[in-house]
């Protein structure tokens, strides 16, 4: 899931589109898609180790965090990790903008969403739960502590947060415009298979097993199988 949401970013930010569109077509096969991923795929054994394919988020941040890698995509959690007192790098990095691609900024929005079952016996007891959670006073405190990004507008203005992350200046347009969610509220009860699709087509180009046109070809084939959605034109 994780390269779904890395892959994600660089289709969107070669104007590429975001895998399937709010008016439910498929949009995978297109220039701008096949650009960025031949783009990512020239990464691989050049700026990036050769094996980083293989990596999950946690190799790459403790790669990074002992000072073996000049950058990374992450998510904010790593900047608490990156400043923590026994870190090699604390107070040594920045956190900026991923790169234009030529279609814009674009960065992938996280799911750690909070909700209530249907099917809770302790329905009252859920709900208060979620509302202390994502009361001001929690998002603060989890801001602080633990580098979580608020949902809260305000708290990007609050002295004690912006002192704990100063990077959210530059991050806070993002977090509030430019900022790309996966698809799956259109996908529904399939989004879960075709981000597997998706991933496992992205895995494919960057480890050099098929190009990305003859990879991307085939992912809006399947995906159009799969949700009996219609294909974008190119």
């Amino acid at each position: 899931e994780g390269l779904t949401c890395d892959a994600l970013e660089w289709q969107a930010s070669h104007g590429g589109g975001q895998i399937i569109e709010a008016d439910g077509t498929i949009n995978v096969n297109n220039p701008e898609c096949i650009a960025a991923f031949e783009r990512a795929a020239g990464w691989v054994g050049t700026i990036s180790p050769p094996d980083v394919t293989k990596y999950l988020e946690e190799d790459s941040r403790e790669i990074w965090q002992a000072g073996n890698a000049a950058f990374m995509r992450n998510w904010p959690y790593a900047y608490a990790l990156g400043n923590s007192d026994d870190s090699p790098i604390k107070d040594q990095f920045d956190v900026a903008l991923l790169p234009d691609g030529g279609g814009g900024h674009a960065a992938t929005l996280g799911g750690w969403q909070l909700a209530v079952s249907n099917y809770s016996d302790h329905q009252q007891a859920a709900i208060e739960f979620v509302k202390y959670m994502t009361s001001p006073e929690v998002q603060k405190q989890r801001s602080i502590e633990a580098a979580y990004a608020p949902t809260i507008p305000e708290l990007y203005e609050d002295e004690e947060v912006v002192e704990a992350n100063p990077y959210y200046s530059t991050l806070q347009d993002v977090f509030f415009g430019e900022a790309v969610a996966r698809p799956s509220s259109v996908s529904g009860e399939a989004y879960s298979e075709v981000s597997y699709l998706y991933f496992n087509a992205i895995h494919d180009i960057l480890s050099g097993d098929v190009t990305a046109s003859e990879a991307l070809l085939a992912l809006e084939t399947n995906l159009t199988a799969l949700t009996q959605y219609e294909a974008q034109s190119p």
